[in-house]
């Protein structure tokens, strides 16, 4: 597994899996704006896109997808240095109330005409330091609903137990793992 610097301060990164040519952050987004992809994804997901959203013209949702992609691409990467990421990302469990090691987070898309579907998903290594573990688009309740958003929770999951397994419980002893600034591996040596 390897991790990608997103943003030149070191408070953002992505995990690359192995067979993976490309970041979780970039393939999330690669699909999220590749229209192919979105009317394939809404096509098999008609059913929870009209009971959750009461949206069904594929047009319509492949468009609020990529416009609401854009808007949080944009937020990720050029978030302002002043401006704390803890402040983005929240408690993937809603009714966490108290910081969790290496803790599941999540961070929402914004959309204007109805609540944003896209969430990416992170692991959180100390306060303003994230892993990005990929995204989905989430249009059930619960991540257990559906195979793609598990798909999703079964990430998280990989990437905090392989952060565990080699000991790393912060941000220091995830860059004290590592050699190269922009691309590390992290691996059991």
């Amino acid at each position: 597994m390897k991790f990608e610097k997103l943003i030149e301060d070191g408070r953002l990164w992505a995990a690359q899996y192995e067979g993976d040519d490309y970041n979780a952050f970039d393939l999330t987004f690669s699909q999220w704006t590749d229209v192919k992809w979105l009317k394939d994804f809404f096509t098999r997901n008609i059913n929870d896109l009209s009971s959750y959203f009461h949206i069904t013209d594929l047009d319509e949702a492949i468009f609020d997808t990529i416009d609401d992609a854009a808007t949080l691409e944009c937020l990720m990467l050029d978030i302002n240095p002043d401006v704390s990421l803890d402040e983005i990302f929240r408690p993937l469990e809603n009714f966490r109330i108290n910081e969790a090691l290496l803790g599941r987070e999540k961070v929402k898309g914004h959309n204007e005409k109805h609540a944003s579907w896209l969430r990416l998903y992170a692991i959180k290594l100390q306060p303003n330091r994230y892993i990005i573990t990929g995204g989905a688009i989430k249009l059930t309740a619960m991540m257990q609903d559906r195979e793609h958003t598990l798909i999703e929770l079964a990430k998280l999951n990989k990437v905090r137990e392989h952060l565990l397994s080699l000991g790393i419980v912060d941000y220091e002893g995830f860059l004290d793992n590592n050699n190269d600034d922009d691309r590390q591996t992290v691996t059991n040596t």
